[in-house]
């Protein structure tokens, strides 16, 4: 059972440092992307409101594409870049809103049915679910049976995840540490975009590939790595607001009663140990012989990089990070 949420002071707080021993590339389709990305989400209707658009243009999501599929071909890269620009635009408008839990399950009916059930050009409503259904269309048209199905499956783990979130917001309860790691795996989205990996890389995996022991922890280490960096790089932008309690700082300063900056060390300190735990595994994959998983474990790879690279210098959390750093003294 978690417990309260407790106001946050206003002590200055410092991010630790985010070593990655993995490659930084960036895809040179980055800027034709950027813009195209943007004209999808306006021309479809999921942005509207101009003060969100130049948002969304500020924040360059084109750039977090570029950086973590620097590999995929343009078509490829495209996808990717509008997929992780819904779930953006998803998490502004149902995760960051204080929506409940009520509200966000009673959407899922209609996200699944376009998941499981729903056709390329049928009819359906609503700009989330329309869009959701233009996204798998394109899978299907790019990846194989398999690779579609895995990506289904990820995204309704994502989308049911979210009830979980926001019953926490709701009740302003601290979820439990092991409870928040094992959730956290399937809010963050991760898995969704890592089952692009092997269409963007055009080397597809095999359902044993998928599945075997050596990949899925991986893959769970990666995941790790990558929402852990993020609730530490977002916590100054999520602290105030209606999700703080969804942030493993905050658990962490709850439950094992670590200060916030305790917290955010502890969090570095579990990241770094889950990139040597990646570190430490590749060599068991490189025997398998498969180019696709070796293709795999380096989309992994350029996520971590990708996203620390593009987090730490992305305007949707830079000024958050500004308004948290100290102030000069008046002289």
């Amino acid at each position: 059972m978690g417990t309260t949420t407790t106001r946050r002071s206003n002590l200055s707080l410092r991010v630790p440092p985010l070593p990655c021993p993995f490659p930084s590339e960036v895809n040179p389709h980055v800027e034709k992307v950027d813009a195209e990305t943007l004209d999808w989400l306006v021309e479809t209707g999921i942005l509207e409101d101009p003060e969100i658009v130049e948002r969304y243009r500020q924040a360059k999501y084109g750039w977090l594409g570029a950086r973590t599929y620097p590999y995929a071909e343009y078509h490829a890269l495209r996808l990717a870049t509008d997929w992780c620009a819904w779930l953006f635009a998803f998490d502004d408008a149902f995760c960051e809103t204080g929506r409940g839990a009520g509200e966000i399950s009673r959407a899922l009916p209609r996200l699944f049915s376009v998941l499981d059930d729903l056709e390329p050009g049928q009819e359906v409503d609503g700009v989330f679910t329309r869009t959701l259904l233009e996204i798998k269309t394109r899978i299907s048209t790019y990846g194989d049976d398999d690779q579609l199905d895995r990506w289904r499956a990820v995204t309704k783990d994502y989308l049911f995840a979210q009830v979980w979130e926001a019953a926490n917001r709701e009740a302003d309860v601290v979820p439990q540490v092991d409870d928040y790691i094992f959730m956290r795996r399937r809010t963050g989205a991760m898995l969704t975009v890592f089952a692009l990996i092997d269409i963007a890389s055009g080397c597809r995996l095999t359902a044993e590939e998928w599945r075997h022991p050596d990949v899925r922890a991986i893959t769970e280490s990666a995941n790790d790595v990558v929402v852990w960096d993020n609730d530490l790089i977002s916590y100054a932008k999520e602290s105030d607001g209606a999700n703080s309690c969804n942030n493993l700082v905050s658990v962490l300063a709850r439950h094992r009663g670590y200060s916030r900056q305790q917290a955010m060390e502890a969090i570095g300190a579990m990241r770094n140990r889950a990139i040597a735990d990646m570190v430490a595994r590749r060599p068991s994959l490189e025997a398998l012989g498969s180019e696709a998983v070796l293709a795999y474990v380096r989309g992994l790879e350029f996520w971590i990089s990708g996203s620390v690279d593009y987090s730490l210098t992305s305007s949707r959390y830079a000024a958050a990070r500004q308004a948290e750093a100290p102030k000069p003294s008046a002289r």
